[in-house]
């Protein structure tokens, strides 16, 4: 594909450009170690994940995240070293924490520089609602010329409907668009549409894919986004 093919670039959000496991971890009561704080939060995330893909089979409409995240939490904090009690106040406020997260540090950079100095159009396809991705990127800083949720689109990735819905919204093809996702399962659906792919590795996400399989898969593995504008303007 020539450099001017691409007129567009759809990106995941937590994980891929956010940091969601800091704020998760900071927003853990001091009785809960360090440590058992970021195990917590990463069985916490799993689960979420779960809960979504069997939503996803059964063909189920999105549900809001927060909702999900709440009724999973307890499964996590059962599953937990020390089995830790919190009070309703507490699980709120780690709840509450999705909803403030900041970029990973060269997240800003790229953005910027795939908007101004190729004149590309950036989006956020995601799953989530649209109230959490205004959140996030009131709390991030980072600039996207549409955020597409799994509530604004009324369906999950990776069912390929919800890209393709994107993709008509947008209307471009998907030879025209980069799909760039820390999630392999993200990009896998990408990738059956037609949609370059750019895998980023975060090492919050994907922590059961297997990363040799993973590099093999897609157009592109990156350890960062620092040379992401470089890459989509070669591919």
């Amino acid at each position: 594909m020539s450099p001017s093919k691409t007129k567009a670039v759809f990106f995941d959000f937590m994980g891929t450009c956010l940091d969601w496991h800091s704020s998760v971890v900071k927003s853990m009561p001091a009785s809960i170690s360090t440590d058992d704080a970021s195990k917590l939060a990463l069985n916490w995330r799993r689960l979420y994940f779960l809960e979504n893909e069997e939503r996803f089979r059964q063909n189920l409409a999105p549900e809001d995240i927060d909702v999900t995240l709440a009724r999973v939490l307890d499964t996590a904090l059962s599953e937990a070293p020390g089995h830790p009690h919190l009070e309703a106040s507490e699980k709120r406020q780690l709840v509450d924490a999705w909803h403030s997260q900041t970029a990973w540090p060269e997240v800003p950079k790229a953005i910027q520089s795939l908007r101004e100095d190729l004149g590309l159009e950036v989006f956020v396809h995601a799953n989530g609602t649209t109230r959490l991705q205004l959140d996030l990127t009131r709390s991030s800083g980072l600039k996207f010329d549409m955020l597409f949720s799994s509530k604004i689109l009324g369906l999950y990735k990776p069912n390929l409907d919800a890209y393709r819905k994107a993709l008509e919204l947008v209307q471009r093809s998907p030879e025209e668009v980069v799909m760039v996702a820390a999630h392999a399962y993200d990009l896998r659906a990408a990738k059956a549409l037609g949609m370059k792919t750019v895998y980023i590795y975060r090492w919050t996400d994907d922590i059961h894919e297997d990363m040799e399989q993973v590099q093999g898969e897609f157009d592109v593995f990156l350890e960062s986004m620092d040379d992401l504008p470089n890459v989509i303007k070669n591919l």
